[in-house]
């Protein structure tokens, strides 16, 4: 609204002021600060409504560790309606919302936001950690990140050196390799989009765990954004020219924001959860900018952390249906390490650490070309 706002009065006269927010990343900063006060004042209230609404709070798993039931019964969960709000707000006053990839991205965020508000609601009102079919769930998913990737395709400028980058998997390192999969893109960036909602679902099981790590790679494809998205900078790393997709540097910055703003209220211990409702829309935010930056591979190494605790389950469950034993000694990964006698806050600590290092990482390999 802003941007538009300067557009406005740019075209008519010269205001000082509002020539700032032209700029990304000064818009980006304001994102950043809006989101965070958005979520920091909707709060305690929100929280003393759900309380209120929700009654005995997010359903426990009874087959976990034993003292979450104690420590954890009673709180309640849809805090991702906190975040998502700080994070709209934030987007919607300072982004271009001319841009196709900010609404490409709203759509995946908002979409898999509903689909986690319907799975919280069922998991509340029936007092079982069971939500809505896992199947019809991944079906729902797919649909709505292969909408949101034709609209990029459709409506995204094309990039003048390489036209089909927009439907072609990048690698990294590799500055010149690419491979055109056409409209067969719609069914990998989906997985892409997919496979990142749900690495960040199985991630949120402890206080503070998936919120962090998701602002680390907000943090990290901000700065990506900005980048590729840039011409000047592009050229110097040797990376993909994606015009427009700089904009997304914005959205990335109002999640850091949200999540700031989150975390006020779920550092341990949390007096509320994200659920659902959070994770879900926040991973398939992070999936979407992957693939809208061309940076998909890049993901698996600045979100190695969601692979992990995805892999955790996928191992866990293939072994145990074919030999009847576990290798871990809970799934996901992060209820091992507390079943081998790690407090909670040390696993969180641990694994905010090892975030940070494969941000580091992954963003290394945009120099190693």
């Amino acid at each position: 609204m802003f941007y538009w706002l300067y557009l406005t009065f740019a075209s008519t006269e010269y205001v000082p002021v509002l020539n700032l927010l032209k700029y990304q990343t000064t818009r980006t900063g304001l994102a950043i600060v809006t989101a965070q006060f958005v979520v920091v004042a909707l709060g305690s209230r929100f929280i003393r409504w759900m309380k209120a609404k929700q009654g005995k709070g997010q359903p426990i798993r009874t087959d976990g560790i034993e003292r979450h039931v104690l420590e954890k019964s009673g709180t309640p969960t849809m805090g991702g309606v906190m975040i998502l709000a700080g994070l709209f707000a934030g987007v919607l006053l300072w982004a271009d919302l001319t841009n196709v990839y900010v609404w490409a991205v709203l759509l995946v965020t908002a979409g898999y936001g509903v689909l986690g508000f319907l799975d919280d609601y069922a998991k509340v009102t029936k007092q079982s950690t069971a939500g809505i079919s896992g199947r019809v769930r991944l079906v729902l998913e797919a649909a709505i990140a292969m909408a949101a990737i034709a609209l990029i395709i459709l409506f995204a400028a094309k990039p003048p050196e390489s036209p089909e980058l927009l439907t072609s998997v990048t690698f990294p390192i590799f500055k010149q390799y690419f491979v055109d999969l056409s409209w067969g893109y719609l069914l990998f960036g989906a997985f892409v989009i997919v496979g990142a909602a749900n690495a960040v679902n199985f991630t949120d099981g402890l206080d503070g765990l998936a919120t962090v790590p998701v602002m680390i790679a907000a943090a990290a494809y901000g700065l990506i954004a900005y980048l590729v998205g840039n011409y000047v900078f592009s050229t110097y790393l040797q990376l993909h020219f994606v015009p427009g997709v700089g904009e997304l540097a914005v959205f990335c910055g109002a999640l850091l924001g949200a999540g700031l703003g989150f975390l006020w209220y779920n550092a341990p211990p949390a007096k509320i959860f994200m659920g659902d409702t959070g994770s879900l829309a926040l991973g398939g935010a992070v999936g979407t900018i992957a693939v809208a930056t061309r940076h998909e591979i890049v993901l698996a190494i600045i979100g190695g952390l969601f692979v992990a605790e995805l892999l955790s389950v996928v191992i866990q469950v293939a072994w145990f249906k074919r030999t009847g034993r576990r290798i871990f000694l809970m799934a996901p990964i992060h209820h091992h390490f507390e079943k081998l006698g790690w407090s909670e806050s040390t696993v969180v600590i641990r694994f905010w650490i090892v975030s940070i290092m494969l941000a580091l990482l992954g963003l290394a390999t945009l120099k190693l070309r």
